[in-house]
């Protein structure tokens, strides 16, 4: 067939998860080139075993409905995947399927059996990917990674990354609101709150960052070291005694970042960049004051890492990072001055 023919049923298969641009781009492909598209999206048993943090089937589902609605895109079912291939390898009435580089060889595979079964071979629509800011494919394992957003943008761009950035007056309410679910207990008996903290993540596929000397202390006198801490030696604006500051032993990297209250540096940025990337628990010597760091923290850690911090006189905050909170940490940033 010539490239610009109509076709009456195209297949796309895949797991959509965190509907991206590229998605978006193979599903334009097939709804221009047929008459009927059949979306096939994997289940979620499937899913999990690509990720524990893949969307649930049914929220996967509802974003590729939105997005065909605000298309206004009618001649296309969405179908459960339940094994590798679907129905492509007999289906009667399908003549076309569309792939990315990488799933050619299974479009292949797919055609090979239809031979065998005496159907004919299915058109292989080949779309390339789209790349991020960077040059690297949008993927939604790399949205997952929390580096990128769904449209291949950084969380964190590069000005805010080299940029001293100071605090707008208008983000106090904004900012002493918790971010994430609140865990109440006795402050002269942290691990009250922080027991239940803990109860609530999922510890075996959750990285736990603790921002705060309390917080940091609380956990490791729990026996608990998370993989990242941050600490600036001060609590409630006071200087902790050298028996009360913590011992940061029990991390096998340590780091230094200055960061004056108010602000967020770039010291501090490449400080839980690196942190970040270590391979084992790392804790980071704030000087000057660590309460903003969660909102970059946010900006770059993998979906679904813990953020835990203290609320003074109140108990612990916990907030797992996801798409939303990242989106309202780069909102938060955006009101930020850039002062250097």
């Amino acid at each position: 067939m010539a490239n610009d023919s109509v076709y009456a049923c195209c297949l796309v298969g895949g797991t959509f998860d965190r509907l991206h641009a590229g998605h978006k781009l193979l599903l334009s492909m097939a709804i221009s080139r047929s008459e009927r598209v059949e979306i096939h999206v994997i289940n979620d048993e499937l899913a999990s075993r690509k990720s524990a943090f893949i969307q649930s089937y049914d929220d996967r589902i509802e974003a590729i409905l939105d997005w065909l609605g605000e298309k206004s895109y009618h001649s296309v079912k969405l179908f459960q995947l339940n094994d590798r291939f679907g129905p492509a390898p007999i289906h009667e009435t399908a003549d076309a399927i569309v792939a990315t580089p990488e799933t050619v060889a299974n479009c292949q595979e797919i055609n090979r059996q239809r031979i065998v079964a005496g159907l004919p071979e299915l058109s292989v629509l080949e779309v390339p990917h789209m790349l991020d800011f960077s040059g690297q494919i949008i993927s939604s394992s790399r949205i997952r990674s929390g580096r990128i957003d769904q449209d291949g943008n950084p969380w964190l761009n590069s000005q805010l990354r080299t940029s001293d950035m100071k605090m707008a007056s208008t983000l106090d309410s904004e900012l002493k609101t918790p971010m994430g679910n609140l865990f109440k207990g006795p402050e002269n008996f942290p691990e009250v709150a922080m027991a239940e903290a803990l109860e609530s993540i999922d510890r075996q596929n959750s990285s736990i960052i603790a921002v705060g000397d309390v917080s940091v202390a609380t956990l490791l006198e729990m026996d608990v070291i998370p993989d990242i801490g941050i600490i600036d030696g001060m609590t409630k604006r006071e200087e902790l005694s050298e028996s009360e500051k913590i011992n940061p032993s029990g991390f096998q990297h340590i780091l230094a970042a200055n960061n004056p209250p108010g602000h967020l540096t770039p010291s501090l940025v490449e400080a839980i960049d690196k942190a970040l990337s270590n391979e084992f628990p790392s804790v980071i010597n704030v000087d000057g004051e660590e309460d903003l760091a969660p909102i970059i923290i946010h900006c770059l850690a993998p979906i679904g890492t813990a953020v835990i911090y203290g609320q003074p006189k109140v108990g612990v905050v916990v907030q797992i990072s996801s798409i939303a909170v990242k989106s309202r940490c780069r909102n938060i940033l955006s009101m930020f001055e850039v002062v250097g």
